[in-house]
């Protein structure tokens, strides 16, 4: 597996590739640090450090984590990127969705490069208009944050004209958005791939230095303060193993449904009569189920915790301080929409009676099965089985962290990497990087990062995506001008600390 790191940098155009990507990452987590100008940082970051330390059991909490989180921090330093990867992703899974139920997007999906790039060209457009919309709310939670979370008193965050930086700003924060945007495209397209997926990886373990820190307290405290024991330590790197090995094997299961080709005749050659199999994914719905459960119960709270309040019904605060996080009825709720929203996901994106279709098409059979109705029935008797056993595991996998931080007081910057969104989006991607730099190997006739099988695409055709690779002149030349913003930098850093 190590000689797989260095053969990387043996072949010319993999060792582009790879520098070429880590420099597009490098500027956008510059971009993650870049205030808004006309706004001052502090407050918000006093503020989101008062509901860390109170815990995620507030509801500012559980929606200022999981923001912040998405835009790699970003959002807590008040950035041009404050909004990060988001609305791209936002609107490519409308898109998404779309095309499932509207002819003309499916006939679009269906004509190739030609109807794949109108596709992405729609999904820029309504990136711009979903930046927009949500730049001007954040902005006027800004400029009024009691509004959205009473008891906020950590003083002005926007300290120029208000009208001229509702102007500025939503123009700095969607150039944010769409530069990120241009980056997971170029890494997509030159780099080694999933580019918008790396830009939310990246920014999610953005905070492991923090982790590592709060990590060490909790062995290490001062005197009189409760820390951990080496007992402790061992069960917690033992549950870490444990969780990651989980969710490799639960991206990575598959149930395999023999398919088998019938021989025909074409002209003077005799086709099929292979074996094959139709790889059916366990968990087909991927981390999407735990982000829409998770977005959804956050709005019922405030609504509920806002309207007890103004009616002044100690009831119904009751029932919205039930659904925070820490309380039985937030995952039991929460439990039923991953569950929900698993199946709600398969029945929009898997077409079983597609797939018969083009099998009885293609001369194929599952073999035991008729072909057409009867096939289409079976597949769709086989996902429903696959998507409840991945359904319960995004369900352990989402309430991991939470008992954590609820039963054994471990700080929630540790807690998410023991499972939870973050965690799921990490392993993946990394997962399917590590198939992209393989790909690339196996080319080239080097060994890849297992010698007993390969790792197996989530994505077989995004091998087939990339273009062609950046010249290492090009790749200098980004290098040295990233050098020179890394040295200004630490210049600067060293000038606030010491001077």
């Amino acid at each position: 597996m190590f000689s797989a790191f260095t053969n990387s940098l043996k072949i010319p155009e993999l060792r582009s590739r790879i520098f070429y990507t880590l420099g597009l990452l490098f500027v956008a987590r510059v971009g993650a640090h870049i205030p808004i100008p006309g706004l001052n940082p502090q407050p918000l970051q006093d503020f989101f450090a008062q509901q860390t330390a109170a815990g995620a059991s507030s509801a500012a909490g559980s929606m200022v984590g999981l923001y912040n989180m998405f835009t790699g921090g970003a959002l807590v330093k008040g950035a041009v990127c404050a909004l990060g990867i988001m609305p791209y992703i936002s609107a490519s899974i409308i898109f998404q969705l779309m095309a499932a139920v509207v002819p003309s997007l499916a006939r679009l999906q269906q004509e190739g490069d030609v109807g794949r790039q109108k596709i992405t060209q729609y999904t820029r457009y309504a990136t711009v208009l979903i930046c927009v919309v949500q730049a001007v709310l954040l902005i006027f939670t800004l400029r009024n944050p009691a509004s959205l979370f009473p008891g906020y008193d950590h003083g002005p965050i926007i300290i120029i004209s208000s009208t001229w930086f509702l102007i500025t700003g939503v123009v700095f924060i969607t150039a944010g958005t769409l530069l990120l945007m241009w980056l997971g495209e170029q890494i997509t397209q030159r780099g080694i791939g999933n580019g918008v997926s790396l830009l939310i990886t990246v920014g999610i373990l953005a905070d492991i230095p923090g982790a590592a820190v709060a990590t060490y307290h909790l062995f290490f405290a001062p005197i009189g303060v409760a820390k951990l024991g080496p007992l402790h330590a061992v069960l917690m790197v033992g549950l870490f193993v444990l969780v990651t090995m989980g969710i490799v094997m639960v991206v990575q299961g598959q149930r395999k449904i023999p398919v088998q080709y019938a021989k025909r005749v074409v002209g003077n050659k005799v086709m099929g009569g292979q074996s094959s199999f139709l790889p059916l994914k366990v968990n087909y719905s991927g981390v999407m189920p735990v982000i829409f459960a998770s977005a959804i119960l956050m709005f019922p709270q405030q609504i509920f915790s806002w309207l007890g309040a103004t009616m002044q019904w100690p009831w119904m605060v009751e029932f919205a301080h039930n659904l925070l996080r820490g309380n039985w009825i937030y995952y039991g709720i929460m439990s039923f929409l991953i569950l929900f929203f698993s199946y709600f996901w398969v029945s929009v994106m898997f077409k079983p009676i597609q797939i018969a279709d083009d099998l009885k098409k293609y001369g194929g059979y599952v073999p035991g099965v008729r072909p057409g109705e009867p096939t289409a029935k079976f597949l769709d008797f086989i996902m429903t089985r696959l998507t409840l056993a991945g359904a319960i595991f995004l369900t352990i996998i989402a309430v991991m962290p939470d008992v954590l931080l609820f039963e054994f007081n471990v700080p929630q910057r540790v807690a998410i990497f023991f499972g939870g969104t973050g965690m799921l989006i990490t392993v993946g991607v990394v997962l399917d990087t590590m198939r992209q730099v393989e790909t690339f190997l196996l080319q080239r006739h080097y060994d890849g990062f297992l010698k007993k099988g390969r790792i197996r695409a989530r994505n077989p055709g995004a091998a087939s995506a990339v273009g062609e690779a950046a010249d290492m002149k090009t790749v200098g030349k980004l290098w040295l001008v990233l050098g020179a913003i890394f040295l200004v930098g630490i210049l600067a850093w060293l000038k606030n600390t010491y001077f």
